[in-house]
């Protein structure tokens, strides 16, 4: 990846990179810049209006498209009547080109051929770099080099100034404000910037021609730029909408600057929602959406996996971890006072690394009681491992891996301890499973973490829709 990045970088900056700024002991990018982005400001944020949403509803809607919002399937499956908005389905996978879009369409004529610049970990990046090219107007990205090659070699294609460097999107927005002063390059905020939160707040007003009578729409948070447009939106057009904010607990940055009273950094871990992990949620963003959320829940990554895996097989619709964080909350057991309501989710980020979603389905079978890791001791005489897999294959169970071992035995030396991965249909079958092992045999070791009790899936034990539960 250094290569690449290295190779990226001098090729978008001639070789000038700002050099990165003194870090803490701990790692801590220290910021001894006065760049600062005018229209981010912590002294004097700027609060949206509803007349910003209109205005960009009737700009961009040359450029963006107007996504379906349907009832599910999942419906019968939670107890309320949910309503996916599609986002997912704009030509760069996600909703930010909403506000990519009106974001350049509002430039001074003399800026937009000057160009614009942010930094990115990726949806965002895409969405300026595709309406940066429909617009002819020369667009620079910095992404950080953890930054997904797809979505790096997706910007180059589009015609954008790509470089790739710093260690995270801390270091990565320095190097995108030095520059943006060195080249006179408008910085363009991904969540906080107001024309961006005006665009997205687009997606409120096209839920509410599409939707009648809705009851709450439960909104991804991230930086806040989404939930602040969307909230807006729908809050001035219907006030009895309950408007919930979902944050995965590994970036929980909007709850800190509700617990705080204004944005505060907080510690981001790794997460399935990546598009999620923003250290501090925008000033602007803030003062917007703070007054208009109903309810503001924290979900686990465990659930994000789960609903990747529900959407994928009751909508064949394909997610990334944000997209999926409102169903998650649901199933997580949350939400249950809108049983029986009308309930919106927008889907609204599809790009989703391919071996990552391979992960999020395997994490979700096994929360969902389907994938299953034991380990068992077996007689190491002929036939003995052949009878493990007979009984396996007499259930039904299908294995995925197994590997068996002599050496760590401590029982007896005519004993081999065996590690099974196999899959079952359901929690009941692997309960059944669990049964049958321990009938035939005497130590048995489950090491997976499942049975959380009652989860959503499309049937219960006795082929009954099944209501979410609480973990």
């Amino acid at each position: 990846m250094a290569d690449t990045a290295t190779r990226y970088t001098t090729s978008a900056t001639n070789g000038k990179i700002p050099d990165l700024p003194p870090k803490h002991q701990n790692g801590a990018s220290v910021d001894n810049s006065t760049e600062e982005d005018p229209w981010c400001n912590a002294s004097n944020p700027h609060q949206l209006h509803f007349e910003d949403i209109t205005s960009a509803a009737f700009k961009v809607k040359n450029g963006i498209l107007v996504t379906p919002c349907m009832k599910s399937h999942l419906s019968a499956l939670t107890g309320m009547e949910i309503f996916l908005k599609k986002d997912f389905l704009q030509y760069t996978g996600s909703f930010k080109e909403r506000g990519a879009s009106y974001a350049l369409l509002m430039l001074p004529e003399e800026q937009k051929r000057k160009g614009v610049i942010s930094a990115s970990l990726g949806n965002h990046a895409l969405a300026l770099c595709y309406h940066g090219k429909r617009l002819n107007i020369p667009v620079t990205v910095v992404m950080p080099i953890v930054a997904p090659i797809m979505k790096i070699q997706s910007c180059q294609q589009l015609g954008a100034n790509v470089v790739v460097q710093g260690h995270d999107m801390g270091e990565a927005k320095q190097i995108a404000m030095r520059l943006s002063k060195e080249r006179g390059l408008v910085y363009i905020n991904g969540y906080d910037h107001p024309h961006i939160m005006a665009g997205q707040g687009t997606l409120g007003l096209e839920v509410v021609e599409q939707v009648a009578n809705i009851d709450a729409i439960i909104v991804p948070v991230g930086g806040g730029g989404l939930i602040a447009g969307v909230a807006l939106a729908i809050k001035t057009l219907h006030p009895n909408v309950k408007v919930i904010g979902v944050e995965s607990e590994r970036c929980a940055s909007f709850t800190a600057a509700i617990k705080a009273g204004k944005p505060v950094p907080v510690p981001i871990q790794s997460t399935l929602a990546d598009g999620l992990a923003v250290p501090m949620v925008g000033y602007n963003a803030f003062i917007t959406a703070a007054p208009l959320i109903d309810k503001l829940v924290v979900v686990k990554e465990e659930w994000i996996a789960m609903a990747i895996l529900r959407l994928v097989e009751l909508e064949k619709c394909v997610v990334e971890g944000a997209g999926a964080s409102g169903l998650a909350a649901i199933l997580a057991g949350h939400l249950d006072e809108f049983k029986g309501k009308r309930v919106v989710i927008p889907l609204c980020g599809g790009n989703i690394d391919t071996t990552i979603l391979g992960r999020c389905l395997e994490r979700g079978l096994a929360v969902d009681g389907r994938l299953h890791k034991f380990t068992v001791t077996v007689s190491d005489r002929p036939g003995g491992i052949a009878e493990l897999t007979k009984l396996l294959s007499g259930m039904g169970v299908s294995i995925k891996d197994i590997i068996h071992e002599r050496a760590w035995i401590t029982s007896d030396i005519f004993s081999v301890q065996v590690k099974v991965v196999c899959e079952t249909r359901d929690v009941k079958h692997g309960k059944q499973l669990m049964s049958a092992l321990s009938e035939n045999y005497t130590n048995v070791h489950f090491d997976d973490n499942v049975f959380y009790g009652e989860i959503p899936s499309p049937l219960n034990e006795n082929g009954n829709s099944v209501s979410a539960g609480k973990h």
